[in-house]
């Protein structure tokens, strides 16, 4: 049985010294899997691979990484160090003798390996996420984290590994992804003073933010053109805070000739409109399923909207598996929006 995470916790002494003692224990001689959540984004791909080339600093040299569902790195993080880790999940070790956790808030996000939870000698889980279900052997997470990536790299330096440019670049991307190029609000001091350090091991930020957040195909403008111009105002939503909503399909993607991974970028937009507080973007993922991603400006917690229909995420970002119709789903989160405002 898991319990939840306190939005406001953060990991003890206690807790690193365990994550600290398990990998320094079971790293050296033994099988190391490590997993980030299905279709990853960013911060669950650049955390566990920054991670990974940690371990492979330490002289671990048993190391495999996986995502279930299909084997497929979104085009930005196509060239990000420590892909050649990474293995299919039909091809990841079904009993590894460590198993580490990046980005995951519930056992749902592992998808086709949670079933290594069970087989593993021991799991160390590294989150950010407030929604976060407390599974695992050993937690790390920090619901005031902006990224996930906060937290790895704050193992890697208990565990006395130096920063390398290939380990920061990873973290970078992961940093930057999840905090909006350093717009979002979790965007601390202590953020910046990170991003100092991955920055001065001689990493090009602006090279990889043109490659993570300005470059993109021309059949992918197209797309977004359809999409956006389907959004929908609704101003009374959330107590008059207001939504917009749109929706992206199967054919949509087909029509331009685009992958699923395109449309992680279309909230940006979408959520820039001035007169709501709440956007949402619902992605078709089969006949009937949909990918729920929702951005608050503050006046709701999204988060709260997002496990009540079965997902999780921030108060600020959040997200879910939605079924039915786009409209079905935009109408169940409108349905819940009054009942979690801040």
């Amino acid at each position: 049985m898991t319990e939840a995470v306190a939005a406001s916790a953060t990991p003890t002494a206690a807790d690193w010294s365990a994550a600290v003692s398990t990998i320094r224990e079971l790293a050296p001689t033994g099988r190391v899997l490590l997993i980030c959540h299905v279709n990853p984004d960013g911060d669950a791909l650049g955390s566990m691979l920054g991670f990974a080339l940690g371990l492979r600093r330490l002289g671990v040299t048993r190391l495999q990484a996986t995502f279930a569902g299909e084997f497929e790195i979104p085009e930005p993080y196509a060239g990000l160090p420590g892909l050649d880790l990474l293995v299919p999940e039909e091809q990841a070790w079904r009993d590894p003798d460590l198993l580490l956790i990046f980005d995951v808030a519930a056992e749902s996000r592992l998808g086709g390996l949670v079933d290594r939870l069970a087989a593993a000698r021991a799991t160390v889980v590294l989150d950010h996420h407030a929604s976060n279900t407390g599974f695992g052997t050993v937690k790390l997470v920090d619901g005031a984290a902006a990224a996930t990536s906060v937290v790895a790299e704050g193992l890697l330096q208990r565990l006395d590994v130096p920063l390398d440019v290939e380990i920061a670049e990873c973290l970078y991307v992961a940093l930057a992804t999840d905090t909006g190029s350093f717009r979002f609000d979790m965007t601390t001091p202590q953020v910046h003073e990170m991003a100092a350090r991955l920055i001065a091991t001689g990493l090009r930020p602006g090279d990889i933010s043109r490659r993570i957040f300005d470059s993109r195909p021309f059949g992918a403008m197209k797309l977004f053109a359809d999409v956006l111009g389907r959004a929908q105002l609704d101003p009374t939503a959330a107590a008059g805070h207001g939504m917009v909503w749109t929706y992206a399909t199967l054919e949509d993607l087909a029509r331009h000739g685009q992958r699923p991974y395109v449309l992680d970028a279309l909230i940006d937009p979408v959520r820039c409109v001035a007169e709501v507080d709440v956007s949402m973007v619902v992605k078709e993922l089969a006949d009937g399923v949909w990918a729920v991603s929702m951005r608050s400006k503050g006046a709701v917690d999204v988060s709260a909207v997002a496990v009540a229909l079965g997902g999780g995420g921030h108060r600020l970002a959040a997200g879910f598996t939605g079924h039915g119709s786009p409209g079905d789903v935009a109408v169940a989160v409108r349905d819940k929006l009054d009942n979690h405002l801040i």
